[in-house]
């Protein structure tokens, strides 16, 4: 039962709101995984309190500032992802993005083609737009300590993220009869800089530790999400992780989602730090580009689970 989009193709669109008005008992057929691939409860860790939350408040106190860039270390490096509060994002702007997502999926099929469009600079709605603008604008600031965090000048790719490429992905995840033996989104890696996700409840995301269990992510609220992609990884020199995650469905409810996904400037090409190499930590990753990463994309069957990012590293 794939996540509907409004990148999606109109069948997918149609075929996922039907199967929810419809009341179906049993998942159709195409949706099904294979055993393998079904998401299995005995492997799912429910989320604790020692998932990571960070304050952004805090960089802006003197002697609060470094603790947190420690806590942003630890997060990058042991888990892949972490939340922010306090950051900035009015909660008026993030409940106006999520109320235009369930308005827009709402809509009959024929209103929601009025906005099908190939141009990616075409306008969008201006609850959309507001929280587009905000959330680029706290990107900026994650890549900042999130580069610090790793020793760097925050300012190290100031011109490349300025240049970079925001992509909203907004999805539907409508209740599933059988959310046993399908997933809302198969399992991924992103292949940006910054993911920065807003959903409206819980469960949903959930992300693969190191001990490869699937940990949920719970909703908190007034939070963001926010995940390392492939590009950090790289320039990292794999200190940080690009995490694997996926979307599960509940059969209780339905669930939206936006992801504001974030990479550098399109022919910018991301090679390990220098200041991150020396003898006992070599050059691991050959450098890519985000067109690269677009080229490799329409030339070869990725398998659900791989990483790109994976397809990089030196010796492997």
């Amino acid at each position: 039962m794939q996540g509907e989009g409004v990148s999606s193709n109109s069948s997918l669109l149609t075929s996922a709101v039907t199967l929810s008005q419809l009341g179906l008992s049993h998942v159709p057929q195409r949706y099904v995984l294979p055993s393998s691939q079904r998401p299995n409860r005995d492997q799912i860790v429910h989320p604790s309190t020692s998932l990571p939350i960070i304050d952004l408040s805090s960089l802006q106190h003197p002697t609060l500032r470094s603790r947190t860039i420690d806590d942003i270390r630890i997060a990058c490096k042991e888990v892949g992802f972490f939340q922010v509060i306090n950051h900035g994002i009015p909660s008026s702007v993030m409940k106006d993005a999520l109320d235009a997502t369930t308005e827009f999926f709402n809509l009959p099929m024929e209103e929601k083609m009025l906005h099908a469009s190939d141009n990616v600079k075409a306008p969008v709605r201006e609850k959309m737009g507001n929280y587009a603008k905000a959330v680029q604008m706290l990107q900026k600031e994650l890549m900042e300590v999130v580069l610090e965090s790793l020793g760097l000048n925050p300012n190290h790719l100031q011109d490349e993220v300025e240049n970079g490429s925001q992509v909203l992905m907004v999805n539907y995840y409508p209740a599933c009869p059988e959310p046993e033996v399908a997933l809302g989104l198969p399992p991924h890696s992103d292949f940006g800089s910054i993911t920065v996700l807003l959903q409206s409840c819980s469960p949903g995301l959930e992300f693969m530790d190191h001990n490869k269990k699937w940990v949920s992510v719970p909703a908190v609220e007034g939070a963001l999400i926010v995940q390392l992609g492939d590009q950090v990884e790289v320039l990292s020199n794999g200190q940080y992780k690009s995490v694997l995650h996926r979307a599960i469905v509940s059969s209780e409810k339905e669930r939206f989602s936006i992801a504001s996904l974030h990479s550098l400037s399109l022919a910018k090409k991301v090679r390990p730090s220098e200041k991150l190499v020396d003898k006992e930590h070599p050059v691991s990753y050959e450098e890519f580009s985000l067109k690269d990463y677009l080229e490799y994309f329409a030339n070869n069957d990725i398998i659900k689970g791989e990483r790109f990012v994976d397809t990089l590293k030196k010796n492997s």
